[in-house]
């Protein structure tokens, strides 16, 4: 008998493995073939040799790489220097995406905590108002931003017909348009991730807090921040990755002299005279330093860390 239920145990085990493996297939295909496969061109085109009216030449090389890092001079025989050019580019790629996760966080928490905190009945709606920008493509959406930035725009118009100001505010083609607009594109990726960790958060534990006279600013900083981590690093990420590669923003609102990566990458594979190499090298930086970035937030050293304060 015990070796006739180990005979079933076993079946019953493969049969469940083969239905898992069946079950996962079309999530491994889509992800092969829609997110692993071009990363694995890009990188192929990284290390290939541009064509002097555009394109690729399959002779392999780190010329592109070379070019990222090193300044060699103008016919490329004076001893290399750090090119600066493209590494001022990146940071201030992540200073701007920096800074719209800064001022996400700073507006989309309370929006989150005020959504959260609303009957259970009304949270459907006000969820449904935050998603409404999605509804539009992000190309009309910045478009729109610009139409309502620029110095004969509404808002100027609103601002000096209302006497606040005399002379329009230039914003088109400054850091402040390009925050504006990051801000706008991804403040939704902001709300909903803490949304969703209020929503689960137990109200006790505040009440608790405060018949022990904890002030608000310590119930928030040490019951209620602690507890909703997870969804304000969540959040962080789901803004901060895309601000860091998006150019429709630096393009539109932000000119020339606020290029950003995504615009430094776009650049590199439009017409005949792109770089494809120096964009797909480009392209694998910006990458691995997404990723350096994720890897941070979610090493096991730092999960078991916040586990064991649990």
């Amino acid at each position: 008998m015990a070796g006739g239920n180990g005979s079933g145990g076993e079946v019953v085990s493969n049969t469940y493995q083969e239905a898992r493996i069946w079950l996962l297939l079309p999530a491994w295909l889509t992800l092969t073939v829609l997110v692993l496969t071009p990363v694995f061109l890009m990188l192929i085109y990284s290390f290939l040799t541009k064509e002097f009216r555009g394109g690729v030449s399959w002779e392999f090389s780190l010329a592109a790489y070379d070019q990222f890092f090193f300044d060699r001079g103008l016919f490329g025989d004076e001893p290399p220097s750090i090119e600066w050019t493209y590494i001022s580019i990146f940071w201030r790629s992540i200073w701007q995406a920096g800074v719209a996760t800064f001022f996400s966080l700073i507006i989309g928490f309370p929006t989150a905590y005020f959504i959260a905190t609303r009957p259970e009945r009304y949270r459907p709606l006000w969820v449904f108002l935050i998603t409404i920008p999605y509804w539009v493509n992000l190309l009309i959406r910045t478009v729109s931003m610009r139409f309502l930035l620029r110095d004969e725009g509404p808002m100027n118009d609103f601002l000096l017909w209302s006497g606040i100001l005399e002379s329009p505010i230039r914003l088109i083609n400054t850091d402040v348009a390009v925050q504006i607009g990051l801000f706008y594109s991804y403040l939704p990726f902001m709300v909903l991730p803490i949304y969703a960790s209020i929503e689960r958060y137990n109200f006790s534990l505040s009440e608790a807090a405060a018949d022990l006279y904890a002030s608000k600013w310590a119930i928030l900083r040490r019951v209620l921040l602690p507890s909703v981590k997870a969804g304000v690093i969540a959040g962080s990420i789901l803004v901060f990755v895309p601000s860091l590669g998006s150019f429709l923003a630096p393009d539109l609102l932000g000119g020339a002299k606020n290029f950003m990566v995504g615009s430094l990458i776009e650049e590199q594979f439009k017409g005949n005279a792109g770089n494809w190499p120096f964009g797909a090298a480009a392209s694998m930086i910006l990458l691995s330093l997404v990723l350096l970035i994720l890897l941070i937030f979610s090493s096991p050293k730092r999960t078991g860390k916040e586990a064991g304060r649990e």
